[in-house]
């Protein structure tokens, strides 16, 4: 068999597989545009109710006020429901009382939100819990009525004052992030249980602020807020109607 006839053949035995390999993207167009004709009568149909809905409307222009007030009305049912749940949490924040024993009783998780909401019960308003995984040493974070941001470092003891004891690396951590990371003016650790002498001197070098199990017990059963209770606490950063 000569070269020429072999090559004649390899062509011959191309060709079929050429053509099918060209029908495919051509049966991908037809599919495409029958997909496109399918779709034009939904278009129509959808403007055609439209058009026909807001003829409708303007014919009967009464319904549109009807809506209206009744979305007034509910709009204003809801603001009210808010500004009265609002009065609601106001008055049970300023009655809130915690005993050392309830604290004691606390899961972690639920002694930073009651240090939240004593924060709240004293006047800080934007009081948050943030604590959890990557909270970088806060727990809670509050700016007071004197405009100073308040971050705090939550240790719960179950055990009270038989619980382990908060030492310098707690405080350090809060040192190292407090202040840098939060933009703390005041930074404090609670904690219901024991704080180690070390601890102490540690914070008073570094301008931190420890409310051990005695000031949390004095705080928490009463009503003074914290930086009455505390010393050396940063002066007001403007002035306020409370200052």
């Amino acid at each position: 068999m000569s070269p020429r006839t072999r090559k004649g053949r390899m062509a011959a035995a191309r060709r079929p597989a050429a053509r099918r390999h060209s029908r495919r993207p051509a049966r991908r167009r037809q599919h495409a545009h029958d997909r496109l004709i399918g779709l034009v009568p939904a278009v129509f149909l959808v403007v055609a109710l439209v058009v026909a809905v807001v003829n409708w409307l303007l014919a009967h222009w009464w319904v549109l006020v009807v809506i209206g007030v009744l979305a007034a009305l509910a709009g204003g049912g809801w603001v009210y429901h808010r500004q009265q749940r609002a009065r609601w949490d106001a008055v049970r924040a300023q009655g809130l009382r915690y005993g050392l024993s309830q604290l004691d009783a606390l899961h972690h998780t639920r002694f930073e939100y009651a240090v939240r909401d004593l924060m709240r019960r004293d006047g800080c308003r934007d009081a948050v819990r943030v604590g959890g995984g990557g909270d970088l040493g806060a727990d809670v974070k509050a700016t007071d009525p004197y405009g100073r941001r308040w971050v705090i470092q939550c240790k719960h003891r179950r055990n009270g004052l038989a619980g382990s004891a908060v030492g310098t690396p707690d405080l350090q951590i809060l040192n190292g992030t407090a202040r840098q990371v939060h933009g703390a003016d005041v930074a404090v650790i609670v904690t219901n249980g024991r704080v180690t002498a070390p601890a102490v001197h540690f914070a008073e070098q570094q301008r931190l602020h420890v409310v051990d199990r005695r000031t949390l017990g004095t705080w928490a059963s009463g009503s003074r807020p914290l930086w009455e209770l505390l010393r050396a606490v940063p002066p007001p950063r403007r002035p306020t109607t409370l200052s």
